[in-house]
């Protein structure tokens, strides 16, 4: 079956088909670097991750933007007495380490807000020019998308601009509080560096325009995929799309957006206490099994978050590699191996759920040959090695591996329990099995030889 994804414009089922044959253009929203990443940072990055991931190993070549926003109210905010741009690439070097440690690919380019200044003078005078923003009335260097001015306000959200909330009072030489700033005016109490001279005056520029500005500059005037967390979707996403469309540009074919993370069933916010650190998390299980985690909820739903979910997350992810490690066959990775089970899962709006139950499918089948000594443990072997290479969680095999201390004692304890059962000594034997448990190690006599596991 072909790729489809669930388009948020559309609110429905696309068949997925690039504007330009064998190639992908993907814009997806960065972070804005204000403070250190939290869960829905990560998980909205891994979704896009995956697409990608799920694109090439389609047959498709891919070009992802992934923006990084530099320049902000709370950036500026945040950095305090701090040199603001200090301050952000400080704050980006965390995004940087979280997305190392879970293995998100790079993106084509990241590009940053403060490189494309005049991308977005450009684009905003070219709004000005056809009539969809306009310069504050007070004659201050802020400038505004005259809402109003387009018709089309709302198609993404579905919202008509008589029904929703504005962002703001009509201030600032604002006519509607549902026009959202393009230009800042610079404020004296900040710092004379984080403004820019354009043709309105000394300002800087607002979020939404940025975006915009980016991805025209690096994909053009439409390209296949914008995508970011379900609260970007309004007003972020919206007016992004109304700017790029006003000003003439097709803009993105496809628009997608991830569901959040709860906290035991709540939403996860700063004035509820409840937020979970990068760092906690860390502490809790492997990256593998973190990314496992992030992967075990369908993309759409909201992923809930208790003090068991890494744990959980690791039972599962053990079991994938406590079956590779007892195969003992060449881990070369065969993408024509994929079952089309989770072919077929993959392109149905990335079913990442369902793509996970047929690993352990195969896990359990392999397991199966193993015991029968069959020759259909191979099929089943290259299998679970190209379906972990899609989503990523191969480097779990290295994580394990890496502990070799662990590993050249389990391998001492079966030695000297095969020992004792040589000497017919049963009950070191047993005393040495029951070690073995403790340190959560499964065991198997087979005729010519002892395989054990790390249970799951």
């Amino acid at each position: 079956m072909a790729l489809e994804l669930f388009d948020s414009k559309e609110q429905k089922l696309r068949e997925f088909k690039p504007l330009t044959s064998g190639h992908v253009e993907m814009y997806v929203c960065g972070p804005t670097v204000q403070s250190e990443p939290h869960l829905g940072h990560l998980r909205s990055a891994l979704v896009y991750d995956l697409l990608s991931r799920w694109l090439v190993a389609s047959g498709y070549t891919v070009t992802m933007v992934r923006n990084v926003t530099d320049i902000d109210d709370k950036v500026l905010v945040n950095a305090g007495a701090q040199d603001w741009l200090a301050f952000a690439r400080e704050v980006e070097k965390s995004f940087d380490e979280a997305y190392k440690n879970l293995r998100i690919l790079e993106p084509t380019h990241k590009p940053y807000a403060t490189e494309h200044i005049e991308d977005m003078i450009a684009l905003t005078k070219k709004l000005i020019e056809r009539g969809h923003a306009y310069q504050a009335e007070d004659g201050s260097a802020n400038v505004f998308f005259d809402t109003a001015s387009w018709s089309r306000y709302g198609e993404l959200t579905n919202q008509k601009l008589e029904n929703m909330e504005g962002e703001a009072d009509a201030s600032f030489g604002r006519r509607s509080p549902n026009d959202f700033a393009l230009f800042k005016a610079h404020k004296p109490e900040e710092p004379e560096s984080a403004a820019w001279q354009t043709p309105w005056g000394l300002a800087r520029p607002g979020w939404h325009i940025e975006c915009s500005a980016m991805a025209k500059h690096f994909l053009g005037e439409s390209f296949d995929i914008h995508g970011g967390g379900l609260d970007l979707r309004f007003p972020h996403h919206e007016n992004e799309l109304a700017q790029s469309a006003s000003a003439g540009d097709r803009f993105a074919n496809f628009w997608l957006h991830n569901a959040l993370i709860t906290i035991q069933g709540n939403k996860m916010s700063k004035s509820l206490g409840n937020g979970v650190s990068v760092s906690e998390l860390s502490q809790q299980g492997s990256w593998a099994a973190i990314r496992y985690w992030l992967l075990s909820a369908n993309y759409r739903s909201n992923l809930d978050y208790n003090r068991a979910s890494i744990t959980e997350a690791q039972t599962a992810l053990d079991r994938i590699v406590a079956f590779i490690k007892r195969a003992e066959l060449t881990r070369a990775v065969d993408m024509n191996a994929l079952p089309e089970d989770f072919t077929a899962a993959m392109n149905a709006d990335l079913n990442i759920p369902a793509a996970l139950a047929v690993i352990h499918e195969q896990v359990r089948l392999g397991n199966q040959a193993i015991d029968a000594k069959s020759v259909d443990l191979e099929i089943y072997f290259k299998a679970v090695l190209a379906m972990i290479h899609v989503l990523g969680l191969d480097f779990a095999l290295a994580e394990v591996e890496v502990s070799a201390e662990l590993e050249l004692k389990i391998n001492q304890l079966i030695a000297k329990r095969n020992q004792a059962k040589k000497d017919r000594d049963f009950a070191a034997a047993d005393s040495i099995r029951d070690e073995l448990a403790r340190l959560n190690v499964s065991i198997k006599d087979l005729p010519d030889k002892t395989i054990w596991s790390i249970n799951g």
